[in-house]
């Protein structure tokens, strides 16, 4: 497998997904802001639309499924990995004692899933029979739950270069890029071919923000990435420093998105579903006129230096530019009132499993209708639950290999 991917349409051939599981059933109406979730799903339902997902991405393309648990628990297995990913994930716990309680009674298996939906003072003093300190309440996470990791596409990238390990906005999210990291660098299916091309290895002091639904591949030589809520300027300069000249990007592109929650990530703006089509939404697009471009220039030595140049131009203007005779759906049908509403629901985030074929959510029916009526081969999940989250199909999967194009 070679890690590395040249467009966002090519057939899927791999891809990371992790099913929901009993993450999802620590959010309450308390919670859901401080979980970073928009609200509380049903987990058994949850879990039949996701199912259901997984199987139609098998079944469309022969592409291999990675279940992110399977992956995490066969790594687990070496205690060195074992104790490394607990040291880190328990770095900053109220009590010296807690690591080892959890390395003397937790399973495997039972590891794998604290990590993922989290452990409380209470949950560990009923498991060891041991106290705490009295000042830890028993509702305190030690660990705490990742409901959002669902969203496959945000801790991790995977580009023309190789693979971006996101540093996350929140602190509630950073622990999904430290095991997608571990899974990358130890798990023998992947780690002869992992190449990281963010954080630098030769970075030190404070990593920027950058979270994989801002980053979308353009062509082979072209990479978007958004400067968002979420994503951090200093990052994106940083990933073109590591790129360009490397082969075969040969422009970045730095997206200025606006400051508002359903613009959240790049990739929820346009989806490109084949080399000359894509799915926008149109009023962020218009919205969008703050970019820059990052190209290597040679000098007469030789040597590279970077540059950066400002562009005054839209985001439709610019991608008009790289990808020729493009064509444009819009979300909703170009009708802004459902357009709004679709939009809410990632209308624009679809997943591409093919040139032209893409998977969406069934309750986006306009955009539905507008991608038929251009040719597109739209294949719809249920999407009652799955998108409580505010994260579309795309959202759902990391791809890390797509047929070249």
């Amino acid at each position: 497998m070679e890690l590395k991917l040249y467009s966002e349409f090519g057939t899927l051939k791999s891809v990371f997904m992790l099913r929901p599981g009993s993450e999802i059933e620590r959010l309450t109406p308390d919670n859901t802001s401080i979980l970073l979730f928009e609200d509380v799903p049903y987990l058994e339902a949850m879990q039949e639309e996701h199912d259901e997902y997984t199987a139609l991405i098998k079944s469309v393309t022969d592409a291999r499924v990675f279940q992110i648990r399977q992956l995490l628990l066969e790594i687990l297995f070496e205690d060195r990995l074992r104790i490394k990913l607990l040291e880190q994930v328990m770095k900053d716990v109220p009590d010296p004692r807690i690591l080892d309680m959890i390395l003397g009674r937790y399973s495997r298996a039972e590891t794998v899933n604290l990590l993922i939906a989290g452990l409380t003072a209470g949950e560990l003093k009923r498991k060891t029979g041991n106290s705490l300190r009295a000042d830890i309440p028993a509702n305190q996470y030690l660990i705490t739950p990742s409901p959002n990791f669902y969203f496959m596409r945000d801790p991790s990238a995977v580009i023309q270069a190789g693979v971006i390990s996101s540093n996350m906005k929140y602190s509630g999210r950073q622990l999904e890029s430290v095991i997608l990291k571990m899974i990358f660098e130890n798990h023998p299916e992947f780690s002869e071919n992992y190449s990281q091309v963010f954080p630098s290895a030769r970075r030190t002091g404070r990593i920027p923000t950058i979270e994989g639904g801002d980053i979308v591949v353009i062509s082979d030589k072209v990479l978007a990435i958004g400067c968002s809520e979420r994503t951090e300027s200093a990052a994106i300069q940083e990933v073109a420093r590591n790129v360009l000249g490397q082969g075969p990007v040969e422009r970045v592109y730095e997206v200025k998105l606006p400051r508002q929650r359903n613009y959240m990530h790049l990739d929820t703006v346009f989806s490109i579903i084949d080399e000359n089509l894509i799915l926008t939404y149109s009023d962020a697009m218009e919205d969008i006129h703050e970019t820059a471009v990052y190209r290597l220039e040679k000098g007469e030595s030789g040597k590279g230096t970077i540059r950066k140049e400002n562009i005054n131009e839209s985001l439709t203007s610019i991608l008009k530019k790289e990808i020729r005779y493009l064509e444009i759906v819009e979300t909703g049908y170009g009708r802004p009132e459902i357009a709004l509403k679709e939009q809410w629901y990632d209308g624009a985030n679809v997943l591409a499993v093919g040139p032209r074929k893409v998977i969406s959510y069934d309750r986006n029916k306009l955009t539905n209708r507008a991608m038929r009526d251009r040719g597109v081969d739209v294949i719809e999940i249920r999407s009652s639950e799955l998108s409580r989250g505010l994260g579309g199909p795309r959202c759902m999967t990391l791809p890390l290999e797509r047929a070249r194009i």
